[in-house]
């Protein structure tokens, strides 16, 4: 899918190899300056860079980055550009779209459409209007989000590790948890977010409170997720990732939250496109000798 686009906008300093499968990008990666060895499956990834012994530069469409031997990348001193906030836009829309369907009780009424049944008063009746929300994560993709929130009228607190103006302070948000409709968490993967949402923060937050995870499954404890949602402890969950990935058919979380299969980034039809543009802008810095973004921080895991 890359060289159509991008086979003639390279710059001619480059020389240009390109893969066809895992095998042949091993076979090449030993002449990598710069690799693109994105797979999904993470062994054949962690197999070429292995053989991309003079690699300076890893660049890649995914923002996860758990498929990369950062250790290894950080030992050796190799660059890492990701694909942080290039599906921020339809991933927003998509936190949107669930926000509003669970408010308006939309999947019974398709449920009943369905069934040919003329529903006679609407299955929900929340407003997003006035509601309170808190992003947990206020990167590129929390930021979208949040923009979008407050043209609907919500009220929205921001958390990020680096805090800033306007921000809850990275440790003040459970004592808070109280006060908000929505829990959107939109954290990167990472050992310290692992778990980050548990039994306690569960109990902390009010009987409607509704949990939107667009992160990775792995920040929230999903036992106790599914049984804060079997109790009636919180209102709802909105789920786009799970643990594991998919989610097995007899899972009793299917039955207790809405579930959207980690479809959000895939809601659009301009990953490629953008990640090729920003490839392209960063060859650029890279020939300058120009930082590079976004840069993966290998301490933070991010």
């Amino acid at each position: 899918m890359l060289r159509p686009l991008a086979g003639a906008r390279l710059p001619d300093w480059l020389d240009v190899h390109w893969y066809e499968d895992r095998h042949q990008a091993a076979e090449l990666a030993p002449r990598a300056e710069i690799g693109w060895f994105d797979f999904f499956d993470r062994q054949a990834v962690r197999e070429a860079i292995a053989a991309a012994t003079g690699l300076k530069w890893l660049n890649s469409l995914f923002a996860g980055v758990e498929q990369f031997p950062l250790e290894d990348l950080a030992r050796r001193a190799v660059m890492l550009t990701n694909g942080a906030g290039i599906n921020a836009v339809p991933i927003a829309e998509y936190v949107i779209m669930l926000m509003l369907s669970h408010a308006k009780g939309y999947r019974d009424v398709v449920r009943a459409q369905d069934r040919h049944e003329w529903l006679r008063d609407s299955p929900g009746k929340r407003e997003l209007f006035g509601s309170k929300a808190l992003i947990l994560g206020y990167g590129a993709i929390g930021q979208e989000i949040g923009q979008r929130l407050e043209v609907f009228g919500v009220e929205v607190s921001k958390v990020s590790r680096s805090g800033g103006a306007g921000r809850l302070a990275p440790g003040a948000w459970r004592a808070a948890l109280g006060r908000f409709d929505w829990i959107i968490i939109a954290v990167p993967a990472t050992p310290e977010t692992t778990g980050m949402i548990g039994a306690a923060e569960l109990a902390a937050m009010h009987p409607d409170a509704v949990v939107v995870n667009i992160a990775r499954g792995s920040v929230i404890d999903q036992p106790a997720l599914l049984a804060a949602l079997q109790s009636g402890t919180i209102g709802g969950a909105l789920l786009d990732v799970t643990t594991p990935e998919p989610l097995p058919a007899e899972d009793p979380l299917w039955d207790h939250a809405a579930i959207t299969m980690h479809l959000s980034g895939r809601a659009q039809s301009l990953a490629m496109q953008r990640s090729t543009d920003r490839f392209l802008a960063n060859l650029d810095r890279y020939r300058r000798g120009a930082a590079l973004t976004p840069l993966v921080d290998y301490a933070r895991g991010y």
